[in-house]
């Protein structure tokens, strides 16, 4: 029963609202909650206590094999979580789903846990994800005239379209990431090089523009892709892959015009917020050409700004790897000096990777995170 936001049992009582209860939810919604990424849900010493508390009220057990450690709901707390909530956690909590009948290889479990990454991090940057929470967008007669951007959809809730999505069953998307303008098709690497189909994902980048053509959006909107990863050191094997000896790895390839890379986390989820908010990002456009010259169009290379002496300026704070790429190239194909704009914090991966000759004019993070977000 659900009583002033509380979930009573004849034994055991849980604020809907606490560390606790959002800690149960995250289990429900990624089958399989991997032990290493605890502290970005309850930070500190109090991890410990709180699945200490959950294990001996009996919601909560530990999976360990294969060197993999991960935290299941047990039976007891799955029905408690159906009977507080049936339209939140039906859909990973009943039948022979993924997230209700976890299988025990350790490629499925891995998969588990990169989707459970991801979700942290759209859950700090404030992306509804239950189904309770947003439209049935995917479901018979689920359209909305209206939506509160952002929304995101996983890849199992497309598939509720039926077959219009066998030709992209086969993708490494873990869903869709929907604003205002633009159509995020989202991404998690972990640490190492995530496994590629070139056709696949050029047919999701197609499906995704047929079906939102005249479908919530008024024309065809921006698809853009965004890989998340452990780190900024993962940006690095992203942005110099060549798709390894059998070519079934991650390159750059012309699949996505645009794509994104966040680290999971803190500055990670803070960049998600912003590339979920089209109107931030142009404020913050704005701010960072109040000092610099308006582009030249007539120029070959893809830029945003000039400086004063007519060099060439990227806003790379968005971490665009394709952009940050064909500004590389072009630089050095022209002979002309250009200027990178991003955070202090993804410096020393672009560093790494660009042309020694490029400049940086570097936005302080934790300024940025005050001024535009009011966060400490």
């Amino acid at each position: 029963m659900e009583s002033d936001g509380y979930f009573l049992r004849s034994d055991a009582t849980i604020h809907t609202d606490t560390t606790r209860y959002i800690l149960l939810e995250m289990i429900a919604l990624c089958g399989e909650f991997p032990a290493e990424q605890l502290s970005r849900v309850i930070p500190g010493a109090y991890a410990e206590k709180v699945i200490t508390q959950l294990k001996q009220e009996k919601l909560l057990r530990t999976h360990y094999k294969d060197k993999l450690r991960g935290y299941r709901l047990t039976k007891r707390a799955k029905e408690m979580l159906l009977e507080n909530n049936p339209d939140r956690f039906a859909f990973y909590l009943t039948g022979n789903t993924e997230t209700n009948q976890i299988r025990s290889e350790p490629t499925r479990r891995m998969r588990l846990y990169q989707k459970a990454e991801a979700y942290i991090t759209f859950f700090h940057a404030g992306v509804p994800l239950f189904p309770d929470a947003k439209p049935a967008l995917f479901l018979p007669g689920g359209k909305a005239k209206t939506l509160q951007f952002p929304l995101f959809y996983s890849s199992r809730e497309l598939k509720q379209l039926g077959t219009s999505t066998i030709k992209i069953k086969n993708s490494r998307s873990v869903g869709i990431l929907l604003t205002k303008t633009t159509i995020y098709v989202m991404y998690n690497t972990g640490t190492s090089l995530l496994k590629w189909e070139y056709r696949t994902e050029i047919r999701v980048n197609a499906f995704l523009q047929h079906y939102f053509n005249g479908n919530l959006y008024p024309r065809i909107p921006q698809i853009r892709a965004i890989m998340l990863g452990r780190d900024m050191d993962t940006a690095i094997k992203l942005m110099t892959s060549t798709g390894g000896f059998k070519k079934s790895l991650f390159c750059l390839d012309t699949s996505y015009e645009h794509f994104h890379y966040l680290p999971n986390t803190p500055e990670g989820e803070v960049l998600l917020k912003l590339l979920c908010r089209p109107k931030l990002l142009g404020q913050l456009n704005q701010l960072l050409l109040s000092d610099l010259m308006p582009p030249n169009e007539h120029l070959a290379i893809e830029h945003d700004a000039l400086t004063a002496s007519g060099d060439v300026v990227l806003f790379a704070y968005d971490f665009d790897m394709q952009r940050i790429n064909r500004f590389n190239t072009a630089v050095q194909l022209f002979g002309q000096k250009g200027t990178i704009v991003a955070f202090d914090f993804q410096v020393p991966t672009l560093k790494n990777y660009l042309n020694t000759e490029i400049q940086y004019s570097v936005i302080d993070f934790q300024k940025f995170k005050r001024g535009f977000f009011h966060e400490t």
